[in-house]
């Protein structure tokens, strides 16, 4: 389920179905996902079954489409995502890039707050069944997007940053990336949306510089301490 962009790209190409699949095929899976788009916006984590219900849908038919919840939230979570998903930037400077992606991403994803928590949810209660031993053989619900999608914006730095570092400095980044970041700024500090996007851009820039500036300073001998004025 750790569902890659070039997966998700390749996944809307077989989503154009083949003629035996359009018409009411393809309007009935576009019904369920419109239905559970709804009751997760509405801060539900619906089940395969919940949703077959609220559509009208028989569950066997509902099944055939999304044979897990799992399948059906990562499903909804794509609808979300949108043009996140294809995200490209022309600028090859990494600083811009990444700004460049948060100014396209974190608008979408605090329109789909509500769907990106819900599957937040389903992501941490599958953890605790698992850590219990309840969770059985359904299939896990996993996140990562942002890990392509921070890779790529930074791509410009993969010949200058030594390989260990470029994956910390996308590490770092994407915690300033995502839904979490509204739990965080609005939901803990209170932020308003201009403000938690103003913190969230800087952070990322200042992480860009840094990885930029410490990777330069090895490079001729400096250390970081002593750049910056210290004993």
């Amino acid at each position: 389920m750790d569902v890659s962009r070039q997966q998700a790209a390749s996944n809307d190409d077989a989503e154009q179905m083949p003629a035996a699949e359009k018409g009411p095929r393809a309007r009935t899976r576009r019904l369920m996902l419109e239905t559970a788009t709804r009751l997760m916006q509405s801060g539900v984590t619906p089940s395969v079954s919940e949703v077959a219900e609220a559509a009208e849908v028989s569950r066997a038919t509902a099944y055939r489409y999304f044979p897990s919840q799992a399948a059906l939230v990562q499903a909804v979570v794509d609808e979300g995502l949108g043009p996140i998903l294809t995200w490209k930037s022309a600028s090859t400077d990494p600083e811009q890039r990444v700004a460049d992606l948060f100014a396209t991403a974190m608008p979408r994803i605090e329109a789909f707050e509500a769907t990106f928590k819900a599957a937040l949810k389903l992501s941490l209660d599958q953890w605790a069944r698992r850590q219990a031993g309840t969770l059985g053989t359904e299939p896990a619900f996993t996140r990562g997007h942002r890990v392509d999608l921070l890779k790529d914006a930074i791509a410009p730095l993969k010949g200058q940053l030594k390989p260990r570092q470029f994956k910390r400095l996308a590490q770092a980044l994407s915690l300033m990336f995502g839904v979490e970041v509204l739990i965080v700024l609005k939901d803990i500090w209170g932020l308003e949306s201009r403000d938690m996007m103003s913190v969230a851009e800087w952070a990322a820039g200042a992480l860009v510089r840094v990885a930029i500036a410490e990777s330069e300073a090895k490079a001729s001998g400096v250390s970081t301490s002593s750049k910056a004025g210290k004993p």
